[in-house]
C-alpha cells in the first residue's frame, strides 16, 4: 500500500492529488508496459480529472464490475486486516485528524510489520524493497536442515518458499491478464 489518505471529502481532484503522490513518492517513470490501477465505480476514480492524471502517467484505469463489491481479492484483504488488525479502533474516530493519524499508523504496520501470506509472509515492503528473496532463501535453507536432522517429523516436501514474480488481479481462464509487480 503506497498511497493512503483520509480526506474530510471525496473528489476526484484529491484522488488525482494522490496519485501524483505516489509516483513521485515512489519515482515511478513512465514505464514501457502501463501500470494498471483496480478501483471501484465511484465518481472520483471515474471523474475527468483522474482520468486526464491516468492518462498522462500512463496508468491503465481498471474499474469494479458494476454492483460486484468483493472483485479485488487483495483490496478485500486489506480492508479484512485493517479490520481484525490488533489496533482497529473500538469507538468512531473524535476527528479527522484522529482518522489520519490511525491511518498512518496501520498502513506502517500494514507495510513494515505485517506479514502476508501470499507473500510468503514477507511484509510488502520487503518484497517491495528486493529482500524477500534472501529471507525466502535463508527459510528454506532453514526447513531443509531442520528436515535432515529430523525426517520423522516430515511426511513429505517442506514448504514452498518459492515467491510469485507477478501478480495477477482476476485472471480469468483463456484471456490476457492484468500484471502489476507486487508491493502490496
Amino acid at each position: 500500500m503506497i498511497a493512503c489518505e483520509v480526506q474530510a471529502r471525496e473528489s476526484t481532484e484529491l484522488a488525482a492529488q494522490q496519485l501524483k503522490r505516489a509516483f513521485l513518492s515512489e519515482q515511478i517513470a513512465r514505464n514501457l508496459q502501463p501500470l494498471v490501477m483496480h478501483s471501484d465505480n465511484g465518481a472520483p476514480m471515474k471523474g475527468a480529472t483522474m482520468l486526464v492524471t491516468m492518462q498522462n502517467l500512463c496508468v491503465v484505469p481498471s474499474f469494479s464490475r458494476l454492483r460486484v463489491s468483493n472483485d479485488n481479492a487483495y483490496a478485500e484483504s486489506l480492508f479484512r486486516t485493517a479490520k481484525y488488525c490488533p489496533n482497529w479502533p473500538e469507538k468512531p474516530f473524535a476527528s479527522l485528524e484522529e482518522a489520519r493519524m490511525w491511518v498512518q499508523q496501520f498502513t506502517r504496520w500494514f507495510n513494515d510489520e505485517h506479514r502476508h501470506s501470499r507473500l510468503k509472509y514477507v511484509t510488502p515492503n520487503q518484497r517491495h524493497r528486493g529482500e524477500a528473496p534472501t529471507i525466502l532463501a535463508r527459510r528454506h535453507a532453514l526447513y531443509q536442515e531442520a528436515r535432515s536432522r529430523h525426517p520423522e517429523r516430515w511426511s513429505s516436501k517442506t514448504r514452498n518458499w518459492e515467491l510469485e514474480p507477478v501478480v495477477r488481479l482476476n485472471p480469468e481462464r483463456n484471456e490476457p491478464r492484468l500484471e502489476s509487480k507486487a508491493a502490496a
